[in-house]
C-alpha cells in the first residue's frame, strides 16, 4: 500500500470507532482535509484491493482485511509514540507528528522487536489501546469526566483530544495519565467543573471535561 492508502484506512478506522453507520465520503474528506472527489477516487482503489466495502451514496466500511491492515498501522503509530516518550524523553504533545511519519515503516520484524523492547505495552502515552501483532486489542474500561457525577473519584487513563494545544494545557494544569481526579462541583450555569487533581483544586470547562477519560 502507498502512504496515502494507509492514511485513508487509518482515518476510516478511527471514524468507524465512533459511528455504527457507514462512513460518508464527506466525513473522510473533512477529516483528511481534502476534496470529496479525491476521497471517492481513493475508495474505488481500496475497494478493488478488497480493503473497504464501498457503495456510492451508502457510505464506506472496512472489510476484515482492511480492518486488520488499519490496526497494524495504528499499532505502529502507537508503539512509536510510546518509544519516543519512554525512551527518547519526548513530551506527549510532541510525538503525534513524528509517529505519523514512522508508522509507514514496512518492516514487521522491526515493529515486533520494538514491541518486545518496550515490554509489550497495551496503551500508548495518551491512553489509547495498542493492537497486538494479531490485531487484538485489550479493552480499556473508561468514561468521559463530563459524564461523571459530583463526588466521583477516578484516575485519568486517557484523552480524547490528542492535539498539541490540549496536551500542553493539561501539562500546565498538572493533569497526566495516572492523576487522581475528584469532582467537587458541577456548575449548572456553564457546565464547568470544579475538580481536585491530586491535592490541587482547579476549575475546567465542559469542553476540557469532555476530552478526559477516567477510570
Amino acid at each position: 500500500m502507498t502512504f496515502s492508502e494507509e492514511n485513508y484506512l487509518k482515518t476510516i478506522y478511527h471514524l468507524m470507532a465512533v459511528s455504527d453507520a457507514g462512513i460518508s465520503t464527506n466525513a473522510i474528506a473533512e477529516k483528511m482535509e481534502t476534496k470529496a472527489s479525491s476521497v471517492t477516487d481513493m475508495l474505488k482503489k481500496l475497494a478493488e484491493k478488497e480493503l473497504v466495502n464501498y457503495v456510492k451514496y451508502q457510505g464506506v466500511s472496512l472489510t476484515e482485511k482492511g480492518q486488520l491492515a488499519a490496526k497494524m498501522i495504528v499499532r505502529k503509530h502507537r508503539l512509536w509514540e510510546t518509544f519516543l516518550v519512554e525512551k527518547l524523553d519526548f513530551s506527549w504533545d510532541e510525538v503525534h507528528d513524528l509517529a505519523e511519519q514512522l508508522e509507514h515503516i514496512k518492516s514487521e520484524k522491526l515493529i515486533n522487536k520494538l514491541d518486545d523492547f518496550l515490554g509489550n505495552p497495551t496503551e500508548d502515552p495518551h491512553g489509547d489501546a495498542i493492537p497486538d501483532a494479531n490485531g487484538r486489542i485489550t479493552k480499556i474500561e473508561k468514561q468521559l469526566l463530563s459524564e461523571m457525577d459530583k463526588n466521583r473519584v477516578g484516575i485519568c487513563v486517557g484523552v480524547k483530544d490528542t492535539s498539541s494545544d490540549f496536551l500542553k494545557y493539561l501539562d500546565k494544569q498538572e493533569i497526566a495519565l495516572g492523576s487522581h481526579i475528584e469532582i467537587i462541583e458541577k456548575e449548572s450555569f456553564d457546565s464547568s467543573f470544579r475538580i481536585r487533581v491530586e491535592t490541587k483544586e482547579i476549575t475546567i470547562s465542559h469542553k476540557i471535561a469532555s476530552n478526559l477519560y477516567i477510570k
